[in-house]
């Protein structure tokens, strides 16, 4: 006899998490308000025992073991092709997720069939929030936020972008949400192909929400569900590295968002997106050296 098929699955990809790893997973099995989840984790070929440990306290998760790192988007696709609930949740391993919110974002996506993609409210471990939902900008919106926003973080450009003046207590349409933490209907990641994998970090959650929207699929912020998200759990271990996948990311992204007379602006962007990549990776080491300095 087959599985009785379940309302929604997780997928949580685990790059090096070391012990948050646990307790997102924790978090995605004590929350059973959606009914129980059917969870895979996807490791990229960690070499931190995060997955040993993992196991010895939950025995019956189920581990696909990616070859190799292979990037959070291709992560998310194997994981995704592993379950077949109509509802998959892709996930950050260094989250956790408050009581409830399963049932939140599940039940408002059988709510709302026009949606193809929900996410919940993202809060970092001071208890602040993090401007998960974001619109997708005009490139002089773009420009102003990817060069201020190194420096000054709530300047005009990165207020529209983020859109920082919106009330996060609100459910609210928008153009796309953070790859951290989203629940989709899997009818709509098949109109699409699931996640482009030639992304290997970044700018894969804009991307996938470009596709659903321009498929006709609603993209939707809602605060029923809560996640604490520890940011850059994984990524801070190799800053530069990151730091040009960030911008090849954004290179990539503009190479298949320009068409048409826009097209003329992608030489532009090449040299503005490696100009910004060394400004971004100078302001981190002034930052770095700045932490490392000793106090009197």
């Amino acid at each position: 006899m087959t599985e009785e098929l379940r309302r929604s699955a997780a997928v949580v990809v685990n790059y090096l998490s070391g012990s948050l790893l646990r307790e997102c997973v924790r978090s995605v099995l004590a929350d059973d308000s959606a009914g129980p989840v059917e969870l895979v984790v996807v490791d990229n070929g960690s070499s931190d025992g995060s997955v040993d440990a993992l196991l010895e306290e939950f025995p019956d998760v189920r581990v696909v073991r990616s070859p190799g790192n292979v990037g959070y988007a291709r992560a998310a696709n194997l994981g995704i092709a592993s379950t077949r609930a109509p509802i998959v949740a892709v996930l950050n391993a260094d989250l956790t997720l408050a009581p409830g919110t399963a049932g939140a974002m599940v039940t408002r996506l059988e709510r709302d069939h026009a949606l193809g993609v929900v996410g919940p409210r993202v809060l970092n471990t001071d208890g602040t929030v993090y401007p998960s939902a974001r619109s997708i900008p005009s490139v002089p919106v773009a420009v102003g936020h990817g060069t201020l926003g190194l420096f000054w973080k709530t300047n005009p450009f990165t207020v529209r972008y983020r859109e920082l003046d919106a009330d996060p207590n609100v459910e609210r349409a928008v153009d796309w949400l953070s790859g951290s933490a989203m629940w989709f209907r899997r009818s709509a990641l098949d109109d699409i192909g699931g996640w482009d994998e030639r992304y290997f970090m970044y700018f894969e959650d804009v991307d996938l929400c470009w596709q659903l929207r321009r498929t006709g699929w609603g993209i939707a912020y809602d605060p029923a569900g809560e996640i604490v998200h520890v940011q850059g759990a994984s990524t801070s271990k190799v800053p530069y590295r990151m730091l040009a996948e960030h911008h090849r990311s954004a290179w990539r992204y503009a190479r298949k968002r320009f068409s048409g007379p826009r097209v003329l602006l992608l030489p532009f962007a090449a040299v503005y997106l490696g100009f910004r990549a060394v400004l971004a990776m100078g302001e981190h080491l002034w930052r770095a050296s700045f932490r490392r300095r000793p106090r009197d």
